[in-house]
């Protein structure tokens, strides 16, 4: 009896080990898709500053500069480190890395960045041209220590975004 009691814990330590974990990711995927008019819009931007990119179907623009060759973030709970710049349109920047990279986990950020970034992989390097409905809508993002506004509301935003690493 006490061996087909064993043999029963072994067999549940198996089954058990074997057994899907389930995932505690907090994130769900957006569906937002870009107004069409946001999309003509910025794509007009572009066009005009001689810009070639390719459309998302949400309505993002982008540029891969270099696929990468390393992991790609496959959920909105990968956990990414990333050098980027940010900036508008005109070549006015706002936000950058300097020393480390930033890290945080996808769904942390903007649709446009959670919809693009897992289109590169590590040491990969990307461009975004992102309208406001994928980024900050019309929300003012102001600087938490002056008040100032960093970005303006309903603003086409620009990332150089260089993929370092995903958990």
């Amino acid at each position: 009896m006490k061996k087909l009691s064993a043999l029963f814990i072994v067999a549940l330590i198996v089954f058990a080990s074997c057994a899907k974990k389930e995932s505690k990711c907090p994130f769900t995927e957006s569906d937002i898709v870009a107004p069409a008019s946001e999309q003509e819009a910025l794509k007009d931007s572009l066009s005009a500053k001689g810009i070639e990119a390719t459309m998302d179907p949400s309505g993002f623009f982008y540029k891969i500069n270099n696929e990468g060759t390393g992991s790609k973030a496959t959920s909105l709970c990968s956990t990414v480190a990333v050098y980027y710049r940010g900036g508008f349109l005109n070549g006015n920047g706002f936000d950058s890395t300097s020393g480390n990279p930033a890290v945080f986990q996808l769904g942390q950020v903007i649709p446009g960045w959670q919809k693009a970034l897992p289109l590169i992989a590590t040491s990969g390097k990307i461009t975004l041209y992102i309208p406001p409905s994928l980024a900050y809508g019309s929300k003012e993002v102001k600087d938490p220590a002056t008040g100032r506004v960093i970005i303006p509301a309903n603003s086409n935003l620009v990332f150089d975004v260089a993929l370092v690493d995903v958990q």
